[in-house]
């Protein structure tokens, strides 16, 4: 038998001077795995990934940007993106972030990136950037006031990741670009979402707010602005609350014509938040479904080009091309709120804040950059100026000096015996020893010591600014008003206020039928089909119950129901299920959710609320009201203060045309008169006209359209002028529950 093979064993080797990875479980708390390896992670996308700071930018953009800067593309020739991306890569290795920059992509309102070739669509994902070899970019001349003055000691360098070189921890923007770009970042825990805003408005507003910090910022700077346009639906008090606290959201919709040649909807105009395939994939969605409520196109295609962008709707013969684009901006994200959330990092710190707050930290930001430009000016000066003084004291008595130069046997004693000769410092000796002969000349002479008093007004002048803020604002105010007049950016996302739009409530498809209402006293509503009338009429009710009301509908018309606590609650006959006559029917405080304790007083159908409706009090008024002011614009299905509190309402009636009517009082009476009588209000709760006068203790019971009543000598009720107080009922004119007074005071 041969002999089993012996594996050979893997020796362990244990190398101090060879570092790695080590396979071995490490016992740790998940609080202090957390803390070490987590945490630095979360502060790390934070700081330096996701979160834009003051100067509008976050690491990626920056860099991309300064590399840019260093290349020379501010005023030179487009370059491939390819070595862009690739130089780029010496600061951060996200060298792409050029796309979003790009005014190819339109993603920015001022974008600072020139390029050449395809950079893609913000508003598209089926129009996909070029690779990096086949495009060109350069800086756009805005980005001069990105970069001005970077050399100067205006902002902060940094090593880079490798140590290699230095770079820029913020760029000195003479602008708050902040506000003027589009910011969106997930970091850990926390998102920054911040809308862009138009360049001259911004402009102005930050003019304005410096000279005035009390200045109403709405004033020049009523909303943001998008690139990919749009329209607005603007809330003055909404866009107040959001500019104070840096959060809350706005609806941004689509904007669109018709075109009656082709019988068909152009959109061309789309909220930033979505794209085109979106929308599209949204529509061909809802027009596909069962019962859709999207029955009138025929076609949508995307028709976006170099052109612009361009969704094409296709119609049906006689279709309402308004109404169509309501439901869609309901239905699709053609209409699209925008969620603001200003998380801004402030000195390496996320901070929420409103408009007023980011002005107040721009200006403070940058009041500092120009202190340091100032001062790097006024040093760069105050060295010259020390120079030309010591050239001032050699030029005086320049025999001196060359007598000392060729006295001196040494080179290196030059200098040291030109300090002793004129008692001028190391730097000063230098630079006269430096001078070439040929500048030993009278007009040499004179044009530095003109340079030198030029020099002294000229650093007299930063002391000047540096010691008054107001002046040092003057600068900033002066940086902003030329930028202003340079780069005139028109409004792209138009405003339109909430009033002027037209609302629609988009129902469920809903198949009209006929069908018949009953509602007992006690609340119980069934709706019953002829078919199922004819099967059995006589109706069931709770022991006790007995009917309210009967009246014809139709199985998609709207009810209103009212209650005893002023309120109305609105339904669809739809809502309710056909039952048959031996049914009890449906509970309304239950279904309609009504308060504990409320009851049903009437139910209507609202019809197309053309009509009037009367409501009738025990004190002896009636209300006359158009059902119009009933009819909501939203889907709300319950209405307070439906009616007057004054007294108890006793009767509600649905008139369609003047007609006559009775009313009932407790002793017995009752008085006709016609409806004309009665004004009709546009105010739920007025407390109406009196139409009958009830004596105390006594009160109006009932009410109803002659037509419906038992009474046959009319003459003997009926009352030109209201309020009457009527006649007693004669025996042959009672009939029916309605004038039962022991009824009443049964229940």
């Amino acid at each position: 038998m041969a002999k089993k093979k012996k594996e050979p064993e893997n020796k362990k080797i244990n190398n101090p001077d060879v570092t790695g990875l080590h396979s071995e479980v490490v016992d740790q708390p998940i609080t202090e795995t957390l803390e070490s390896n987590y945490m630095p992670y979360a502060m790390s996308v934070i700081i330096s990934r996701a979160i834009p700071e003051i100067d509008g930018f976050k690491p990626s953009h920056r860099k991309l940007l300064y590399t840019m800067y260093k290349m020379g593309l501010l005023t030179g020739p487009r370059q491939k993106s390819a070595n862009i991306v690739g130089r780029t890569m010496q600061l951060n290795p996200h060298g792409d972030a050029m796309v979003r920059l790009s005014a190819g992509q339109e993603a920015l309102l001022v974008p600072f990136v020139d390029s050449k070739g395809n950079f893609g669509k913000v508003y598209s994902r089926d129009i996909a950037y070029a690779a990096s070899r086949y495009t060109e970019a350069k800086l756009t001349p805005i980005c001069a006031e990105i970069f001005r003055d970077i050399d100067k000691d205006t902002v902060d360098f940094v090593d880079s990741y490798d140590g290699t070189q230095q770079e820029p921890t913020l760029l000195p923007t003479a602008f708050p670009n902040i506000l003027v770009s589009e910011n969106m970042g997930i970091a850990v825990g926390m998102a920054s979402n911040i809308c862009g805003f138009n360049l001259n408005e911004v402009c102005e507003t930050t003019i304005n707010y410096i000279k005035d910090p009390d200045f109403d910022i709405l004033n020049t700077l009523p909303a943001p602005d998008f690139t990919t346009g749009g329209e607005i639906i603007y809330d003055r008090e909404e866009m107040r609350k959001i500019y104070e606290t840096g959060r809350g959201s706005f609806k941004v919709r689509a904007k669109w014509r018709y075109v009656k040649e082709d019988n068909l909807i152009e959109i061309y105009q789309i909220p930033y938040t979505t794209s085109t395939d979106i929308i599209i994939d949204r529509i061909v969605a809802l027009s596909k479904e069962k019962n859709s409520k999207i029955t009138e196109i025929t076609n949508v295609r995307d028709e976006t080009d170099r052109s612009g962008l361009r969704i094409a709707i296709d119609l049906k013969r006689g279709s309402d091309p308004e109404k169509l684009m309501q439901k869609l901006f309901k239905l699709t994200t053609l209409q699209d709120p925008f969620p603001c959330n200003f998380n801004i990092l402030i000195a390496g710190y996320p901070m929420v804040l409103g408009v007023r707050q980011i002005l107040d930290e721009w200006v403070a930001w940058r009041t500092e950059s120009v202190k340091r430009r100032l001062f790097y000016d006024r040093q760069k000066k105050s060295d010259k100026l020390h120079l030309l003084c010591g050239l001032e004291k050699i030029l005086l008595d320049i025999d001196k000096a060359i007598k000392i130069i060729r006295g001196t046997e040494l080179e290196s004693e030059v200098v040291p015996n030109l300090m002793i000769g004129f008692g001028i410092d190391e730097i000063q000796a230098n630079f006269v020893a430096e001078i070439k002969l040929r500048n030993i000349n009278r007009e040499y002479i004179i044009k530095r010591i003109d340079e030198k008093n030029d020099l002294e007004k000229e650093i007299a002048g930063i002391d000047d600014i540096l010691s008054s803020t107001r002046k040092i604002k003057g600068v900033i105010i002066d940086d902003l008003k030329r930028i202003n007049e340079k780069y005139i950016t028109p409004r792209k996302t138009e405003l339109v206020y909430a009033a002027e739009i037209e609302d629609i409530i988009i129902e469920d498809k809903v198949e009209d039928y006929p069908v018949t209402i009953f509602v007992s006293k006690e609340g119980y509503f069934k709706k019953i089909t002829a078919q199922s009338l004819r099967m059995s009429s006589e109706q069931k009710f709770k022991e006790g119950d007995s009917l309210s009301a009967k009246f014809e509908s139709g199985n998609a018309h709207e009810l209103l129901v009212f209650s005893d606590r002023q309120q109305v609650y609105k339904c669809r006959v739809c809502d309710f299920e056909d039952t048959k006559a031996s049914a009890l029917g449906i509970y309304l405080p239950t279904k309609l959710e009504m308060d504990d304790g409320e009851k049903v007083i009437s139910v209507i159908d609202a019809g197309d609320y053309k009509n009037n409706i009367l409501f009738f009090y025990e004190n002896g008024k009636v209300s006359r009201i158009s059902l119009a002011v009933y009819a909501t614009k939203t889907k709300r299905r319950k209405l307070i203060n439906a009616y007057s509190d004054k007294s108890t309402l006793i009767k509600v009636l649905v008139l369609d045309d003047e007609k006559d009517i009775v009313c009932y009082s407790s002793d017995d009476r009752a008085v006709i008169f016609n409806s004309s009588l009665v004004a009709v209000k546009e105010t739920k709760t007025t407390a109406g006209v009196a139409c009958m006068t009830v004596k105390k203790q006594k009160t109006m019971i009932n009410a109803e359209f002659f037509e419906n009543s038992v009474i046959t000598n009319k003459s003997r009720y009926r009352v030109k002028n209201i309020p009457g107080a009527g006649a007693v009922l004669k025996i042959e004119d009672k009939g029916g529950e309605q004038i039962s007074i022991l009824d009443f005071d049964n229940e």
